[in-house]
């Protein structure tokens, strides 16, 4: 009784005063066994509403209690309810004012939460001292009706209270919460009840998963599952974890991209397919980068890269108006603009536009590199013009590009597995998408030619011999599969967290990932 009229918070209390209040707890809980009442005995709990079905449905299912000549409430039993106005709820009890013979508390399920007002007089006596015993944390079924108090609040009458589940763990103080974000992080089931906003972010994140998958099924995408565990991790420019695969006596490595599975089956003929999953990247932690992320690759034959920016242009713009309601999102300071035609630049143009250089006259790595030194851009000996165009790029372009932005026509360098430019061998037909500064996607007009695949493989296994450890490697089985033949195929791969981090205005990726990469507490 005493640790519910106070505040406690198990984050900065020192320790003894938690081991204290974890034994007050486990000992109701021993005296609740003892008298044959555990509530972890309870299997089930007949949940027939939630707060917010409550909430939405008022207006029928609102019981208003009788009065006497006098004008006084007539305590009625459940039975005198109405059996379509009776609710059931089932939650997590977060506050409770004990106040004599009557008391108030405020349950939260999955939708949000709802006062709820107890008596003695509905109870009993011994329930009702039950009730008086127990602690914020407990997860509680209640059963009774919906009602509305002097002051307009929507509220449930309870008539009948049970314990379902005893929380032997104090939750942090409500005033302050759950603000370290390490401890957030690494208790996320801390953080999802003490902070609504973060189950906001995830209950948002579901539906950006749904409605993906809901616009791809309107043009005829079949969702498939590809291997995680490969010989070759392809696909990308990222250094793979590696294991050991015990049966096999093999080792494995965890993939680092979709690509080379899903082009497979466009050789099958299944023509659009697009997969949703984990990859990883043994790689750096920030803002923006965990080593195990979702991405989503999707590739449609007989298209192109510019089939492909129309295609992502229309699911933002569809993804904006199904998750935010306005193709107008606000990110920090800035206001995203999705409802209007993205804009489109080469990457040569952008970095002419952002930096005062045109790369289109530059005709020699020499070159490149003397106007990387003459700014100061860091490379290494064994990077090309192409290589060198990148790094200028990133340098100069990248932060400008706030509003929806292609970037298109990448150095041939850079991007091994995709088609050259008919028109300009040096460039490849791909583009990458930025908005808010970020890289939301990166899409070919894919490679389907296996002879100069193979060359591309070779150029990157050298790279490799040469210590990239980032570069990828020839897959025979791969290029077999091109030599099969490939139709004429448009691809992308799209960031689903990064994506998630915009339309929610998450700071973070950590705060769009239920459970981030963290170092071990030892």
């Amino acid at each position: 009784m005493a640790e519910n009229n106070q505040q406690n918070n198990q984050q900065n209390a020192p320790a003894e005063d938690v081991g204290r209040l974890r034994q007050v707890r486990r000992d109701k809980l021993s005296e609740l066994q003892a008298a044959g009442r555990d509530p972890f005995q309870i299997v089930k709990y007949d949940q027939t509403h939630h707060t917010q079905t409550i909430r939405d449905n008022f207006d029928s299912l609102e019981f208003v209690v009788p009065t006497d000549e006098e004008g006084k409430a007539i305590t009625v039993a459940l039975s005198d309810v109405p059996a379509e106005k009776v609710v059931s709820l089932a939650g997590r009890m977060m506050s409770k004012r004990v106040m004599g013979k009557a008391s108030f508390a405020n349950l939260q399920d999955r939708d949000g939460r709802m006062q709820l007002y107890v008596s003695r007089n509905d109870l009993g006596d011994e329930a009702y001292a039950d009730f008086k015993k127990m602690d914020i944390g407990d997860i509680i079924g209640v059963k009774g009706f919906a009602f509305r108090t002097k002051t307009g609040e929507i509220s449930v009458h309870v008539k009948e209270l049970t314990l379902l589940s005893k929380s032997l763990m104090p939750l942090p103080e409500k005033f302050h919460g759950l603000t370290d974000t390490e401890i957030r992080y690494r208790q996320r089931y801390v953080d999802l009840i003490m902070n609504e906003d973060v189950k906001e972010t995830f209950k948002k994140r579901s539906a950006i998963l749904r409605e993906i998958r809901n616009f791809l099924a309107d043009r005829d995408f079949l969702e498939v599952e590809t291997p995680m565990l490969v010989e070759n991790a392809g696909g990308a420019a990222a250094r793979p974890f590696i294991t050991h695969y015990n049966a096999l006596d093999e080792e494995r490595k965890l993939r680092i991209s979709l690509e080379l599975y899903l082009k497979r089956l466009i050789v099958g003929g299944l023509e659009r397919v697009y997969e949703i999953g984990r990859v990883f990247r043994n790689e750096g932690v920030d803002t923006r980068h965990n080593p195990e992320f979702t991405l989503m690759e999707l590739y449609q034959a007989y298209t192109d890269y510019e089939g492909m920016m129309e295609l992502t242009e229309s699911m933002f713009r569809y993804l904006a108006e199904k998750v935010c309601g306005t193709t107008l999102i606000k990110y920090g300071d800035n206001e995203i603009d999705l409802g209007k035609p993205f804009e489109r630049l080469t990457m040569n143009d952008a970095i002419k536009k952002y930096a005062g250089i045109d790369f289109d006259t530059v005709k020699t790595d020499e070159e490149a590199k003397a106007l990387a030194k003459e700014h100061h851009i860091e490379f290494e000996d064994r990077h090309t013009k192409g290589d060198i165009i990148n790094l200028f790029f990133e340098e100069f372009c990248e932060k400008n590009l706030i509003q929806p932005t292609f970037i298109m026509d990448h150095p041939l360098a850079i991007s091994p597995l995709t088609k050259k430019k008919p028109t300009d061998p040096e460039k490849v037909e791909r583009f990458e998408l930025f908005i808010n500064t970020w890289e939301m996607c990166n899409a070919y007009s894919e490679l389907n030619d296996p002879i100069d695949q193979r060359e591309r493989f070779a150029a990157q296994d050298a790279n490799a011999a040469a210590g990239d450890e980032e570069a990828e490697h020839t897959d025979e089985d791969f290029l077999n599969a091109l030599e099969i033949g490939m139709a004429p195929t448009g691809g992308i791969g799209y960031g689903i967290d990064r994506l998630c981090m915009l339309l929610t205005d998450s700071e973070t990726i950590r705060d769009v990932l239920l459970f981030p990469t963290l170092k071990s507490q030892k």
